[in-house]
């Protein structure tokens, strides 16, 4: 089915080269229990609350008809009860309450794009698909890489590796400049613990893609590892992947270090927190991490 967009971020300076603009996809096959966007992993749209701009002024609870919101109450929105019909998001006069995810057609999103090509030819940027996992909607993807490639706009994609390896090399690889690929935990059986499945699919695209790309002179491929302490920063796990990478003959790697300003997203949702870090990495650890990948260039 068509997919469902969380939102659009322009003059994004996060997603890849240059000044991007970035499409995120709601819907996500794993679930990391560090994951930094827990309002995308689900494919329908969600009810978001933040109390921080909760002005206190009960347009929300009037409007709900089946009393699902008490700003009093010990949890503000009853999800039991909500129907998701988003009457309350509408009447917020601060959007504290915000509908997250919706329907855009590819003309739609293309619109917006095209308001921003001047930054990409100044900057070197360009659009970048990011998620969730913009791979579970494959044909929509190819579909607006096709009509960004007619506008020369450089084409970027944020992936998981947990996606059909087929319908990806066959429909998305030839419209795409660049492809950021997350390898998080080597050893299957703490990555099933720690993101919900195996690694098996992940590891398998990425040695196949990492072939293709080089043979075909494809477009960079460049494997991220998101440094989470105490899980994926390990000794053990970051030495095994960097072996990994070698194997595949990889010569660059991108280390993204810890961010802890996610954590308040988790109650917006009422998603339960799996991983409590309000620590940012250190200078110290970093280094540590860097140790294990002598040889690559590191992004």
């Amino acid at each position: 089915g068509q997919p469902l967009i969380l939102y659009i971020k322009r003059n994004s300076l996060d997603d890849g080269p240059g000044i991007r603009t970035t499409v995120f996809f709601k819907g996500c096959p794993l679930s990391c229990v560090w994951c930094h966007n827990p309002e995308s992993r689900k494919k329908h749209a969600e009810l978001s609350h933040d109390k921080e701009k909760c002005i206190g002024c009960g347009a929300c609870a009037s409007a709900c008809a089946r009393g699902a919101i008490s700003p009093g109450g010990a949890t503000f929105i009853d999800r039991s009860v909500c129907s998701l019909c988003f009457n309350c998001s509408d009447v917020c006069p601060s959007r504290a309450l915000e509908k997250l995810g919706g329907l855009m057609d590819v003309p739609q999103i293309v619109s917006i794009i095209k308001k921003d090509i001047p930054f990409f030819k100044t900057s070197g940027g360009g659009v970048t698909l990011s998620g969730g996992e913009p791979t579970l909607f494959t044909d929509f993807c190819a579909e607006l890489l096709d009509e960004c490639k007619k506008l020369s706009v450089n084409t970027l994609i944020e992936t998981s590796g947990m996606f059909d390896p087929a319908a990806f090399t066959d429909l998305l690889l030839p419209l795409l400049d660049t492809v950021f690929f997350d390898l998080k935990i080597y050893d299957s059986k703490t990555h099933k613990e720690k993101c919900g499945v195996g690694n098996e699919v992940i590891l398998n695209n990425f040695k196949r893609l990492n072939e293709t790309c080089r043979d075909a002179a494809g477009p960079r491929l460049l494997g991220r590892i998101p440094l989470i302490p105490g899980i994926t920063d390990t000794d053990e796990n970051l030495e095994a992947l960097a072996a990994f990478l070698r194997e595949c003959g990889a010569g660059e790697v991108s280390l993204l270090p810890y961010n802890p300003t996610w954590l308040n997203k988790s109650a917006m949702v009422d998603a339960e927190l799996r991983y409590d870090n309000s620590k940012w990495m250190s200078e110290d650890d970093l280094k540590r991490c860097r140790s294990h990948f002598k040889g690559f260039a590191i992004i």
